[in-house]
């Protein structure tokens, strides 16, 4: 299959890069942090979730950075939400799209949120039917799709499986998730191609982590396969707060180099997306995990 023409990329940074900080990041931080990745040229970003703060504190201020963005036209906001009182609160902040959730390793599953993965697709239940019946987009997250802290190496079945329980609920849109960075190339395409037995190409997207350096290898590999959605975080944020050693995100900035180098068109000002991962950076006090953006800032310093 010929590589697509044009990636939509979704930036998950300040949800998923930023909860698994532990110095609290404030509001206005988060807000600035929205706002510069629209200016880039994001069209899809992730902006917080819904749960607990007894679980994840950082995002207690969920409700305050969604009144706090200013929404741009064409731009889709979304959350997540882990059950239907995190939906009930969500929606009062009027998303553009929710994110629901389901492992592909029944340990995973248990360790995450206590319940198997059939439990879990039946909480989401009547959330994505409340979802879609106000016209909220439902995309769901496939995470251990490829290896799990606790189980190993998953079988393509289980994805599959996974991927069919989401279709029969209503989830609209299925990522594919190397939650804890351990695919490479033909393992990631055989996760993508289980999903792709009940979604079809524009509804599938790849998320992948970085710990093993193998995930822009990945993200290729994905195209080669038709697939033209993915999830990135500015500067690598990111890692999971329940899978000891995973690092962050693949880096949006790097995402981007690679896309714009193969002639593939995001939309996206890469510019101004280093300025963006710089700032939360600055914020935290570190250098960035983004190669490209690294590269390209001290090219500009010199």
């Amino acid at each position: 299959m010929a590589l697509p023409t044009q990636v939509k990329l979704v930036d998950v940074g300040p949800r998923d890069g930023l909860q698994n900080e532990k110095q609290m990041v404030p509001a206005a931080v988060k807000i600035e942090l929205v706002q510069r990745l629209q200016l880039a040229g994001l069209k899809e970003i992730e902006v917080t979730s819904f749960v607990s703060p007894k679980w994840v504190p950082q995002m207690a201020d969920n409700a305050e950075v969604m009144a706090g963005i200013a929404r741009q036209p064409g731009v889709r906001y979304s959350v997540l939400v882990p059950n239907q009182q995190g939906f009930e609160a969500a929606q009062k902040t009027q998303p553009d799209e929710i994110v629901v959730f389901a492992a592909a390793s029944e340990a995973f599953s248990q360790r995450n949120i206590n319940c198997s993965i059939a439990e879990s697709i039946e909480r989401f239940r009547p959330v994505v039917a409340a979802a879609r019946a106000q016209n909220i987009y439902v995309r769901g997250a496939i995470s251990c799709a490829v290896g799990c802290p606790y189980e190993g190496e998953i079988a393509p079945e289980r994805v599959a499986m996974v991927a069919r329980l989401m279709r029969e609920i209503g989830v609209q849109h299925v990522g594919v998730a190397d939650t804890i960075g351990v695919g490479t190339p033909l393992k990631v395409q055989r996760a993508l191609e289980a999903a792709l037995q009940h979604y079809g190409i524009d509804e599938i997207s790849g998320h992948f982590h970085d710990t093993y350096g193998q995930a822009l290898a990945n993200t290729l590999a994905a195209l080669q396969l038709g697939v033209w959605q993915f999830d990135a975080s500015v500067a690598g944020l990111g890692g999971c707060p329940y899978a000891k050693g995973a690092t962050g995100n693949v880096a949006t900035e790097d995402v981007v180099y690679l896309l714009h180098g193969m002639g593939i068109d995001t939309g996206i000002d890469l510019e101004l997306l280093v300025d963006a991962g710089q700032f939360i950076s600055d914020y935290l006090g570190r250098k960035s995990n983004s190669r490209a953006a690294t590269a390209l800032w001290t090219k500009r310093l010199n």
